[in-house]
């Protein structure tokens, strides 16, 4: 016999303005406990160090956050010029130094385009890649560095906030896989003093720009019950809001919820899409080499 879950079936998701010095998942075991919800997943981690957008998916929603996690972001990031940490960021120890005091505005807006663009990077060793199943970060605290391939990101935009006192301040907009650490690495390197991250804050994630709730306020609206808790969140559709849409009659929605394709005029060639059942979001589907509608991941509501 199943078990029955515990909690609510509570369906949507939170953007959490995810605080500093505590991890992703415990942001996220903390939304879910507030939600009494039965099921909760995020969209990518954040660091400890790093605050900001954390897309908390509840539900069904959690079959919508695996297409989050492919989707650009947007950082804004503080580095310091003159030294290199262990880690890219303040959490390690300084391996190296170099003077910085020369480095002027100029050099580093000279460089930025170098940095923008398509590019390779070589993903840190404190990171939770694996290599031969086993996390880089867990090797690095061994003291083992083994060899890791560039891959390729796209650093969409890269502005300069400000520079004072050897500090640079950036925003940039990436795609999914970017090590901001790596970035603020390779911006030292160029400049020729070394470089590492001591803020970072993420802002955007895909479609979502803004209406953060900090844990804080979170714990605020729930005094007032489920309902003021619920009305804060957003449709499950609303990370992928910019997908093509396919709208069904009734008889076409019962058979794609039986998992069958179903022929729709006038859809999509090709690619994902989202369904609906008149107004009522059901799923994503994949549009077929014959035209009809497959579905890929359809909602239990």
């Amino acid at each position: 016999m199943a078990r029955k879950k515990k909690g609510r079936a509570v369906h949507g998701v939170v953007l959490l303005d995810k605080p500093l010095k505590i991890s992703s998942n415990h942001a996220l075991q903390r939304v879910k406990r507030l939600f009494d919800a039965n099921k909760a997943g995020h969209t990518g981690s954040l660091d400890p160090l790093a605050s900001g957008m954390l897309p908390i998916c509840l539900g069904e929603a959690t079959k919508v956050s695996a297409f989050l996690l492919d989707a650009d972001k947007t950082y804004r990031f503080k580095c310091k010029l003159g030294s290199k940490t262990a880690t890219g960021d303040a959490e390690g120890e300084v391996i190296e130094s170099r003077p910085f005091e020369h480095i002027q505005l100029a050099d580093i807006e000279k460089y930025l385009p170098e940095l923008t663009g398509d590019i390779m990077q070589v993903p840190p060793m404190y990171s939770a890649l694996k290599k031969d199943g086993q996390r880089l970060y867990d090797l690095a605290r061994q003291g083992i560095e083994v060899e890791r391939k560039a891959r390729p990101v796209t650093i969409y935009t890269l502005e300069l906030i400000s520079f004072e006192n050897g500090e640079v301040e950036l925003e940039t907009r990436c795609s999914k896989g970017t090590y901001v650490r790596t970035l603020a690495e390779d911006l030292g390197e160029k400049l020729g003093c070394g470089a590492y991250v001591t803020e970072l804050r993420r802002t955007s994630v895909g479609p979502y720009k803004s209406q953060m709730l900090t844990l804080d306020q979170l714990m605020e609206i729930a005094e007032n019950g489920f309902t003021a808790l619920d009305d804060v969140m957003l449709d499950i559709d609303s990370g992928i809001e910019d997908w093509p849409i396919v709208e069904l009659d009734a008889d076409s929605a019962y058979y794609i919820k039986l998992g069958q394709p179903v022929q729709i005029a006038r859809a999509p060639t090709e690619g994902l899409v989202r369904v609906y059942d008149g107004e009522q979001f059901i799923g994503i589907g994949s549009i077929q080499d014959d035209g009809r509608v497959a579905p890929k991941r359809m909602m239990n509501l």
